[in-house]
């Protein structure tokens, strides 16, 4: 892990998770926007894959998957 990314204070993921858990798509691009442009990309790659993204339940990693997908893909399908 970057060492930056390490050191990324809970205070600036949380608001990231919230926006996840309610649903609300426009407020994550925005808050994404604004952590890479204070921390930059690598940092946020690293945040998002290695502490952002694991704590996120299942249905709420589907949704955040659909709406990254949703231009190009018209269904997921759900497996079980």
């Amino acid at each position: 892990m970057i060492p930056v990314a390490a050191q990324v204070s809970i205070t600036a993921i949380i608001p990231i998770l919230t926006a996840i858990e309610n649903r609300q798509w426009e407020q994550f691009k925005e808050l994404e926007a604004d952590f890479v442009s204070q921390y930059g990309v690598e940092v946020w790659q690293e945040v998002f894959n290695f502490r952002l993204k694991p704590a996120l339940d299942k249905d709420s990693d589907r949704w955040l998957l659909t709406q990254w997908c949703s231009e190009g893909i018209s269904s997921i399908k759900n497996v079980a």
